[in-house]
């Protein structure tokens, strides 16, 4: 197939260009893969030595991040709030951004409690400038994962910062003070809608002593970035999917206390005091003894 372009009769054969295309955009089946392969760099000898390695060296690093000695909270309270706006479903992260996060969010909770089996952890989602808590705290893994896996996860609009924290943080001031209060959020979109001013509610979450940790998915973003280093938590932008599970990983291992939290608190207990009385007096357990011997002796009878 040809077509005449200009005065000169020049023929260009739209078949090729059309195929070009094609090899240009790749084939649609192919978006539904991970290339893992692409990953592998061969030297200059022809040998995979150099990658190994590296992988190798990431392991380590993420082993020996938490070898020095700093005192550290083993009771945590933490929300995990997801992002379900539209910017999910793009496909720098494959297979998808939400996909890749739901299948990383159940791994996280896994470790978190395997790492914290005292812990507790809720799960929150936003989307179309609402918030909806999906789980609230609980110390059950499998809560969270299942409610991750039978909700309908569906995205739309553009999520609400705000009112995710606002209601993670309604949950988070009835906990104890002995144990930590964080926040962990996973975000993909560059905005936010919001109701009021944010900047009060990361006042609050100060005076609170609640840390906000955030993943993002696509760019850095100032507001939360503000956030993260107000409340002494950590911010991130993902590069490719390892370091997007690198960053998630690294909250997993308790946070350093802080140091007005690292003065010795005593708890208070009672204990039974003996105490000699004047005038005889019968006990609560001496007089439940005597009406169950009482109760047998009358059905005995009967």
């Amino acid at each position: 197939m040809t077509k005449i372009i200009n005065s000169n009769e020049e023929l260009i054969d739209i078949d090729d260009e059309a195929q070009n295309a094609n090899q240009q955009i790749g084939y649609a089946w192919e978006e539904e893969y991970k290339r893992s392969w692409d990953v592998l760099q061969e030297d200059e000898d022809g040998g995979l030595k150099h990658t190994v390695e590296h992988l190798q060296s990431r392991k380590r690093k993420r082993l020996e991040r938490d070898t020095s000695i700093i005192k550290r909270g083993i009771i945590r309270h933490m929300f995990l709030i997801i992002d379900l706006s539209e910017a999910m479903l793009e496909k720098d992260l494959r297979p998808s951004r939400l996909d890749l996060t739901l299948s990383y969010a159940e791994q996280f909770i896994l470790e978190f409690f395997d790492q914290n089996p005292i812990s507790q952890l809720g799960v929150i989602v936003s989307k179309s400038g609402v918030a909806e808590k999906l789980m609230g705290l609980t110390g059950n893994p499998m809560d969270n994962i299942n409610v991750l896996k039978k909700k309908n996860i569906d995205t739309d609009g553009e999520p609400s910062l705000q009112n995710a924290l606002e209601m993670a943080r309604s949950s988070l001031i009835h906990v104890p003070a002995h144990g930590s209060r964080e926040i962990l959020i996973i975000m993909g979109s560059l905005t936010s809608c919001d109701p009021g001013d944010i900047n009060e509610t990361i006042d609050n979450l100060v005076s609170e002593n609640i840390r906000v940790s955030i993943v993002g998915l696509a760019a850095e973003v100032q507001i939360c970035k503000l956030m993260c280093k107000k409340t002494k938590g950590t911010y991130g932008v993902v590069l490719n999917e390892a370091h997007f599970k690198d960053l998630l990983f690294e909250i997993i291992p308790p946070p350093p206390v802080s140091i007005v939290k690292s003065k010795s608190e005593l708890v208070v207990m009672g204990f039974p005091r003996g105490v000699n009385e004047s005038m005889p007096s019968l006990c609560a357990w001496y007089d439940y003894a005597c009406i169950y011997r009482n109760a047998v002796k009358g059905i005995s009878n009967l």
